[in-house]
């Protein structure tokens, strides 16, 4: 899923305009054992559910990449919370609909 160039840094400022924005990060690890760390760019919740948009970043909190994962919170069966891929196509891109106009939004508010 490909992001707008600069989202993440417009959201940034976007916020910033009224309050010190500290970006909400989150460390993942992949099947591999490698861990990432992803900055919360949005999260949104739809039927039920609560899905977020991550950016990989840096340990500065710079972005990495010029494109944005969605993912989906979980509770596994241990109480304990978990960001998952996103396995049924129809349910992702509806999923990644939603967030792209919540960005493209993001954009015609700032013109």
């Amino acid at each position: 899923m490909a992001k707008e160039d600069g989202l993440f840094e417009d959201k940034k400022s976007e916020i910033e305009e009224d309050e010190e924005y500290d970006p909400e990060i989150y460390t993942l690890t992949d099947e591999d054992g490698n861990e990432f760390e992803f900055a919360l760019l949005e999260e949104i919740e739809e039927g039920g559910e609560s899905y977020l948009a991550l950016i990989p970043v840096d340990e500065d909190g710079e972005e990495t990449s010029d494109e944005y994962v969605i993912l989906k919170r979980s509770t596994d069966e241990n109480g304990e919370e978990t960001l998952d891929t996103i396995e049924d196509d129809e349910e992702f891109d509806r999923i990644a609909d939603i967030f792209e106009d919540k960005f493209a939004d993001i954009f015609y508010d700032e013109d």
